[in-house]
């Protein structure tokens, strides 16, 4: 398929209603398609958000669209808590690829106000607190970093977890009115391991040290031998559907954040 036939795609499709049933069509036909043409057809539907956390399969994603070309803003959330790994890892992207990654952080009042109530690492003493500390320096800044978008690209694999198994390739996320596109859904650990070994991607080198799931440092671990992917995400809670929310309804999650004055300044 030709980026000529993907424009004319474009033209027939940008100014479509999406809905679940668009969402259900747009699965099935993505499903037939290898992974960078996956890529070139989310590009043609509208104003696509690739959100990395510069994971595996996110690293895989990036270096589809830059391989593509794909019309599509890659943006990442830094909590300020990431690893020093994580850090490094941005600016080695983007050399890498020569792509512009937008970084979203968090309102310093939010965190501040976490601080204020529970203390800087009060997420260790309740889901309350912890789903607290994610509200401030992830769900609100990815509501900024969605503001303007028609689609939202992530890179949520079925094999994560339990509770990913059932993501489909594409959904309509009703709560903030917009197309959610998992290119890498149906696709394998292996099969990731393998094409970012055989296309020279950037990886995270805490992937070697026993962390297939990265996320903030202090709520991440390196998992046990037999242990699921994200076991070792917020680890010390007992509920093995845990999330941090970004993959929550937004209605659950509080993930859509309203509008800041821009003479505030974001957290360090």
């Amino acid at each position: 398929m030709t980026l000529d036939h993907h424009t004319a795609v474009a033209e027939k499709t940008i100014d479509r209603d999406f809905g679940p049933e668009f969402a259900a069509a747009l699965s099935d036909e993505l499903e037939a398609l290898p992974l960078g043409e996956r890529i070139l057809r989310i590009a043609t539907l509208g104003r696509a958000v690739f959100t990395t956390s510069l994971g595996l399969e996110d690293q895989v994603l990036t270096s589809l669209i830059a391989e593509t070309e794909a019309d599509m803003r890659v943006v990442t959330l830094d909590t300020g808590r990431l690893f020093g790994e994580t850090q490094a890892l941005i600016e080695e992207t983007r050399a890498h690829y020569g792509l512009d990654i937008e970084v979203f952080k968090p309102w310093k009042e939010d965190v501040d106000g976490f601080v204020a109530l529970y203390g800087l690492n009060g997420f260790y003493d309740s889901v309350e607190a912890r789903h607290a500390c994610c509200h401030a320096r992830k769900l609100r800044p990815l509501g900024r970093a969605l503001e303007n978008a028609e689609i939202w690209v992530t890179g949520l694999r079925r094999g994560q977890s339990g509770n990913r198994a059932r993501s489909p390739l594409a959904e309509w996320d009703a709560d903030r009115s917009l197309l959610k596109v998992n290119p890498l859904a149906d696709q394998t650990l292996s099969d990731l391991q393998t094409l970012a070994s055989a296309n020279n991607v950037p990886v995270n080198p805490l992937h070697a040290k026993g962390y297939p799931s990265i996320g903030c440092e202090p709520c991440t671990r390196a998992i046990k031998p037999g242990e699921p992917e994200r076991a070792g995400r917020w680890w010390w809670e007992q509920d093995e559907r845990r999330e941090c929310g970004l993959h929550l309804s937004a209605s659950v999650s509080g993930s859509r954040a309203p509008a800041r004055p821009k003479t505030t300044s974001p957290a360090s």
